[in-house]
């Protein structure tokens, strides 16, 4: 009996598993224009902090999301570490002082029926600020690669940033074939 359901579940997990992998990446390249990029910071709060995916494509084995982001240096700057989402920003546009790693103060489990979580990137923990994280000032042409799990923060805006974000996800928490609004 014990083998019997040792290989049910062995079959179980075999046709999971190539359920799972049965996705296959796309046979043409996906295009993001500036003119779309353009599109969607034109409709972001000038004044706040906004994040806005612009598209997220399934590649087969993980999807990769494109976003832009806009941060005021008027709005409070609130710290976050994602489950499972490694994230690369690429400054466009301004300048502020960048945390990652260290503690969140107040940290607390992001809304799992908000958009954060399911549009964006997907399961997090948002915090106050950043304690004993190692601080960078970051402007137009730097690249941040910021890992699963690692916390990151503005702690300071000297001027206001826009900048592009690549979420690699290779849990697809992140809903494949996702076409931002404005574009559609």
């Amino acid at each position: 009996m014990t083998t019997r359901l040792i290989c049910m579940l062995m079959l179980l997990w075999l046709s999971t598993n190539a359920w799972a992998q049965a996705t296959t990446p796309p046979t043409g390249a996906t295009d993001i224009t500036r003119a779309e990029f353009a599109t969607v910071l034109r409709s972001m709060n000038p004044d706040g902090v906004t994040d806005q995916q612009i598209k997220v494509v399934d590649i087969g084995q993980y999807n990769v999301a494109v976003g832009i982001l806009h941060r005021s240096g008027r709005a409070t700057q609130n710290a976050i570490s994602h489950s499972a989402i490694t994230e690369v920003y690429y400054v466009i546009d301004g300048a502020g002082t960048f945390v990652t790693g260290g503690t969140m103060t107040n940290a607390s489990p992001a809304d799992p029926t908000g958009n954060t979580v399911k549009v964006l990137v997907g399961p997090s923990m948002n915090g106050a600020a950043i304690t004993g994280g190692q601080s960078r000032r970051i402007a137009p042409g730097d690249v941040i690669v910021v890992p699963p799990g690692v916390a990151h923060w503005f702690s300071a805006i000297e001027k206001d940033l826009d900048y592009v974000v690549f979420r690699v996800d290779p849990n697809h928490v992140l809903p494949a074939g996702y076409v931002h609004q404005l574009l559609k």
